[in-house]
């Protein structure tokens, strides 16, 4: 599935895409709220600006993904793969990083504590 199927079947109602191989996807500005890609592959895509609320991304590979400025809010991101993700001024209240993983080169807002989201550091 390629970035323009998924904003199709977005739009015409389907919510479930698990597992879903977007990566270096282009999503820029992407309205996709409550949208289901649990365990999904989108590393390296580019999802600056994205509209994201209440989504599942738990599992999912944000290798490298560009989500800054992207509104999380309520986003289930348990698990998921934030390794060298850009999150800069991402909205990220509500969201669930239980477990998520990132490193040394994942880019935070100022002043966001991934410990106290229990994510893991790897």
């Amino acid at each position: 599935m390629n970035a323009e199927e998924l904003k199709r079947r977005f739009a015409a109602g389907e919510r479930y895409f698990p597992a879903v191989n977007l990566s270096r996807g282009r999503l820029i500005g992407a309205y996709f709220p409550g949208i289901n890609l649990w365990g999904s592959d989108l590393s390296g895509a580019n999802l600056a600006k994205a509209k994201l609320w209440g989504a599942d991304l738990s599992r999912a590979n944000l290798a490298k993904a560009n989500l800054t400025r992207a509104n999380l809010s309520g986003v289930k991101l348990n698990e998921a793969n934030l390794r060298g993700a850009k999150l800069n001024y991402a909205k990220l209240y509500g969201a669930n990083l239980t477990g998520a993983y990132y490193d040394d080169s994942t880019r935070f807002s100022r002043g966001f504590d991934p410990i106290s989201q229990n994510m893991q550091k790897v």
